[in-house]
């Protein structure tokens, strides 16, 4: 008779447990379902601060709810995501859930990253690249996985962690553009190292089977949530791509791609490359060196 070791990383923190072999060393982070507010940060993640639509149903529909008309609908009747929409430059919009102002039910189709984890995954030791996460059970494609959560912090916070690393250390801080009008840019980065979820163990591949979406609830600042962009079998690893690509996808922008030269130099000088294992034919060898941007 076989004995499950593993116990719950959340320490009951998620409606589902995330589980890990308790005889490894655990890493050592403060556990946190939800974005927290960190140096730099101006607006408390928790805050409710947009809009609410006046439905009365049980969930909404376009014909009648002021978050669906305002922002689109970003999910079908299951709760899984549609097709990614394009801004005029091409790259993916964030998404906009009904919020703690609504009084739409908690049933509401339109209320999916904010219910949380609901998939059964584990953290373990791969053989290559540190700790990974994997799924007990199959996902299909357009599933809401889980969150990549952490400290809400400011640019300079975020390079100067980045300066401050040892070589043998990771870089988790993920950083998010977003376009707001003609010359309106609003940026977010969220670095989960010490505080962060299961998120925080998820590995970079070159052909990954997660993408990432911006999606705002109750709070102007976005949650990094990560969506399945395939079916995915059970027991296989969830990756996805730090600098925000993903097949057949509208894509993310980089800081390296951006024209000025001087936020170029600022924000890339001084960081190491690490080499990339994840094994994909097309693998481009190397990490993302900058912070990823979702338009």
């Amino acid at each position: 008779m076989s004995i499950d070791r593993r116990v719950d990383l959340s320490n009951g923190l998620e409606d589902v447990p995330v589980l890990i072999e308790w005889s490894m060393t655990f890493p050592e982070f403060q556990y946190s379902p939800d974005n927290i507010q960190g140096p730099g940060c101006t607006i408390d993640p928790s805050e409710v601060t947009l809009p609410g639509c006046s439905c009365l149903s049980r969930s909404c529909f376009p014909e009648n709810c002021s978050c669906l008309q305002t922002h689109g609908q970003a999910y079908d009747t299951t709760g899984t995501r549609l097709n990614l929409s394009k801004t005029k430059s091409g790259y993916c919009s964030p998404l906009f859930e009904c919020n703690a102002l609504c009084t739409c039910s908690d049933a509401c189709s339109n209320r999916v990253v904010q219910r949380g984890l609901r998939l059964r995954l584990e953290v373990y030791s791969t053989e290559k690249r540190g700790w990974g996460v994997r799924t007990l059970e199959a996902i299909p494609h357009g599933t809401f996985v889980c969150e990549y959560a952490g400290e809400v912090i400011s640019f300079e916070e975020a390079r100067r962690r980045q300066l401050a690393q040892r070589s043998e250390e990771n870089n988790y801080i993920i950083g998010v553009r977003e376009h707001a009008g003609t010359g309106s840019v609003t940026e977010t980065f969220v670095d989960p190292a010490m505080v962060g979820n299961v998120g925080r163990f998820l590995n970079h591949a070159c052909q990954p089977n997660l993408f990432m979406q911006p999606v705002r609830v109750h709070s102007l600042v976005p949650r990094l949530a990560l969506f399945a962009g395939r079916n995915i079998d059970a027991q296989e690893e969830l990756t996805f791509d730090y600098s925000g690509g993903y097949s057949n996808q509208p894509p993310v922008e980089l800081l390296s791609t951006q024209s000025d030269a001087a936020i170029q130099a600022s924000r890339a000088d001084g960081l190491q490359r690490k080499e990339c294992h994840c094994g994909a034919n097309h693998c481009v060898q190397f990490l993302p060196l900058d912070l990823s941007i979702i338009n």
